[in-house]
């Protein structure tokens, strides 16, 4: 039987619980009702909400510009849909790199008006005090290294990141840091394969992978990226499962064309 027949609801606790037993964990993202709620019927573990709606759903180059309002709006929308995966939902920048006390009203305002499940934060030691006050508080927390995007302007580009020895060893330190620190899991981004390996088999809290190879606890991409709909973007790590730009260019070319020839609606397709 299936794993999404089987179990109700993707808690925190059973994501733990699949890294124990050996069950790699599956992540799509998600910013709307609709694919929310087809990735969910389809028994993906988490959604991911991420600030990558920033540039797949509002055009944007970074993810800097999306606001906490933004993010509320769609994790509320993918929220509303997830009948059983776990509702992950990304801070944006700006809200929880300064001052505790800002993280952590930012973080109670997502948790209380979206209807999400967990959050998710970029960094380090830099802002483990901001985490460690959020998960007090009851909500969980997910760590994200190796490729922040929300430093994009600080590392220059979207290459891979730790390949250099000192960059690995403060990547380890922070990972160690915020499994302390009370995080339930971690996103490694577009980190070499064999560290990435090698930080999933220190912690006792499950990784997900994104360019960061087979050896983490589970793998995330972005799900218009996944379906083909970014016909222009093609990393290496990225398996196209679909190709939907394709296929709605096709049929709305279809479209337009039955309705310039006046074959759509048709007789069975009126009052």
């Amino acid at each position: 039987m299936s794993v999404h027949k089987t179990i109700k609801r993707v808690t925190t606790s059973a994501i733990r619980e699949m890294k124990m037993r050996g069950e790699k964990i599956s992540m799509l993202t998600s910013y709307d009702f609709t694919t929310a709620r087809i990735l969910d019927e389809a028994g993906v573990d988490v959604i991911l909400v991420g600030d990558s709606a920033a540039n797949v759903f509002a055009g944007y180059e970074t993810t800097l510009p999306i606001t906490l309002d933004n993010m509320i709006y769609h994790a509320a929308a993918v929220a509303r849909a997830a009948k059983r995966a776990l509702v992950l939902v990304d801070l944006p920048f700006g809200e929880y790199q300064g001052s505790t006390e800002k993280a952590y009203e930012a973080a109670v305002r997502m948790m209380k008006e979206s209807g999400a499940h967990a959050l998710k934060l970029e960094g380090g030691i830099e802002i483990i005090d901001n985490i460690k006050k959020i998960v007090k508080a009851g909500i969980p927390v997910c760590g994200h290294l190796g490729l922040t995007p929300q430093s994009i302007y600080k590392f220059g580009d979207f290459g891979v990141r730790a390949k250099e020895e000192a960059e690995a060893e403060k990547l380890k330190s922070d990972a160690l840091a915020l499994q302390e620190a009370g995080c339930f899991a971690i996103v490694l981004e577009k980190i070499p394969a064999k560290l990435a390996e090698e930080v999933s088999n220190m912690l006792h809290i499950p990784t997900i992978g994104i360019g960061a190879g087979s050896g983490c606890d589970g793998q995330v991409l972005v799900v218009n990226d996944m379906l083909g709909m970014t016909k222009d973007f093609k990393p290496k790590f990225l398996r196209q499962y679909a190709n939907l730009y394709e296929t709605i260019s096709a049929a709305a070319t279809q479209y337009v064309s039955d309705v310039k020839s006046k074959d759509y609606p048709n007789e069975n397709e009126q009052y």
